[in-house]
Formats: C-alpha cells, structure tokens, sequence
C-alpha cells in the first residue's frame, strides 16, 4: 500500500459515504474496471450488466435507505445514546480536526454534522497527503476504528445492492489494512 493508492481510496470512500450517487459517478464507476475489482468481484458482475438508469434508482435507493433513512453514519449518532451532533470544539472530532490545522467549512457542503463519516475520510485524505502519519494513527486509533468497523458491519445486512454490500465489508478491510500499515510503520511504501 502506498500514499497515492491511500490518497485515492480515502477520497472515494469520502464521496460514496457523501450523498447519493449520480450519474457521472455511476458513469466513472462503471468504466473503472480496475476500481470494482478492489470493491468485489459481485459488484464488478452487477455494475458491468446493468443499465445506469437502473443502476441509478437501486443505488439511489439503497443509499437512502441505508444512510440516510435508517441511520446517519455520524460518530456521535452511533457512539452516544443520546443522538445529538456535539457543535465547536465540544465536540471531539472537531477538536482534532482544529489541532491539526483542518478548517470544515459546513457552509460548502449538504452534510451538517463534522463527525460525518464523509467528512472524517475526507480529513484521513487530508492527512495522508501531508504525510501526517502520527495524525493518521491517532485519528484511526481514537475515531475511525471505533465506530466506523461495527458500524459498516452492521450496516452491510440492510444493503440491497451488490454495490454496497461490497463497501461496507470493503470498508471495514481497508481500514484495518490500514492500521496495521502504518503501525508497522509504513509511510510511502
């Protein structure tokens, strides 16, 4: 594994845990073979034969079904009983968010909360790019791990489609891949 390769799947794990999927995206995805190869090999099956207007409405659906309808997949939401988005620098994410120099500015995007999952890959992106690697430990150990691993293995039984069911355990591997690859002290491999 290396930074570019670590670079480029944080980006996109960020915009499908965004928003629902449009067509340009589908679009890209579908003609990304070597792309679905690393989701699984049910989805590479799926997205290569069929239709993007189909594709469209089942990943539309299942994207609003799973994240949006059922759950947000907000750190705060799934780690406190209690369902509040903690605002500012109450809220631990946010605190090391501004620790290391991250500015979120909610006004550029539809997602409210800072603890978004989107939002937190955007920042590991962030920090893999500026080679960060203790950042990239801590923010893996203390909010990513935690939540992000039972949270995606849970969510992976309420998936209707190959496309997501293949995210959630392809999210799960990744993570943990790299964890293990920076503790062991990889940094441009």
């Amino acid at each position: 594994m290396n930074n570019e390769y670590r670079l480029y799947i944080y980006a996109f794990l960020s915009r499908v845990m965004s928003n629902i999927p449009d067509r340009r995206f589908i679009h890209d995805l579908k003609s990304n073979e070597s792309l679905l190869e690393i989701i699984g090999e049910e989805t590479k099956a799926w997205i290569g034969s069929t239709d993007i207007e189909v594709l469209y409405d089942e990943l539309n659906t299942d994207f609003s079904s799973m994240f949006i309808l059922n759950t947000q997949p907000m750190e705060s939401f799934i780690l406190d009983a209690k369902n509040e988005t903690l605002v500012g620098l109450q809220n631990p994410v946010m605190a090391f968010y501004f620790n290391h120099g991250f500015e979120v500015n909610m006004d550029q995007t539809e997602i409210m909360a800072p603890d978004h999952l989107s939002i937190e890959l955007a920042f590991m992106q962030t920090l893999v790019y500026r080679e960060e690697v203790k950042g990239q430990l801590e923010f893996l150990d203390q909010h990513l791990i935690p939540w992000v691993i039972p949270y995606m293995m849970g969510m992976k039984s309420m998936a209707d489609t190959p496309f997501y069911r293949d995210i959630c355990d392809f999210i799960v591997e990744f993570l943990s891949a790299d964890i293990e690859y920076l503790s062991q002290g990889g940094t441009n491999g």
